[in-house]
């Protein structure tokens, strides 16, 4: 499904070059869960800005579902972007004056779904994450574990091949970690493809593999200071 190849980044500012990746190879399977993990500014955002077609490799390739996208146009990348994965944030990425329903049918009309199709998958998805009750809510009536079970509503309410999700438990308590935890698992133990970028060895246990960032590159978990320190 994802397959990257030598794929590297640099950032130039002024005369200073960055290398934010440097000839990584990923390769990811349908139905995979994989996390990963390394010290900040060790290149794991820059990974997911490039897995989220938000950002292009500097060289490499990028492979998704059989196409080579590493130098796709803009437009092919924001079609793929819609149809074909989910974002799930730290910061929930909510909008406030939506209600929970409006938030997570987003999606689905940015891909053009008829009204009538759309509240049918918006119904079916908020009884997936528990929340039909609080669907006429607003995220700021809602506790912070509820909105992020509104983002993963929102993710998966136009069944894409891959969810993408940013330090998922970063901004909740131990519980609505676990919850919204377990939710993940169980997305995956339905077929969901997930890539997650995380600080929490914890969070991390729940994939099927853990991938190990430092420096930019690929390393073994012994070189992982986050892994060393969990293990120890």
């Amino acid at each position: 499904m994802i397959n990257l190849k030598h794929l590297r980044k640099t950032y130039l500012a002024g005369d200073v070059e960055t290398t934010a990746l440097d000839d990584v190879d990923i390769s990811i399977a349908p139905g995979e869960f994989v996390a990963v993990m390394g010290p900040s500014g060790c290149g794991k955002s820059t990974l997911l800005n490039i897995l989220g077609m938000i950002d292009s490799p500097t060289s490499g390739t990028y492979v998704f579902e059989g196409a080579d996208i590493s130098q796709a146009p803009e437009r092919k990348l924001v079609e793929l972007r819609k149809r074909r994965l989910g974002f799930v944030f730290q910061s929930f990425n909510l909008i406030d004056d939506l209600s929970v329903e409006e938030n997570v049918e987003l999606p689905l009309l940015y891909c053009g779904m008829r009204k009538a199709e759309r509240r049918t998958h918006v119904r079916e998805v908020l009884e997936l994450v528990g929340l039909n009750a609080r669907a006429r809510h607003k995220p700021p009536q809602l506790s912070g574990g509820q909105q992020q079970r509104v983002a993963i509503a929102r993710a998966v309410v136009n069944d894409p091949a891959v969810i993408l999700a940013d330090e998922p438990t970063g901004n909740l308590d131990m519980r609505n970690g676990e919850e919204v935890m377990g939710m993940l698992t169980t997305l995956n133990e339905q077929g969901s493809t997930i890539v997650m970028v995380t600080h929490s060895p914890k969070d991390a246990s729940r994939a099927k593999r853990i991938i190990h960032f430092l420096d930019g590159r690929i390393v073994p978990a012994a070189a992982d200071p986050q892994a060393r320190q969990a293990y120890a």
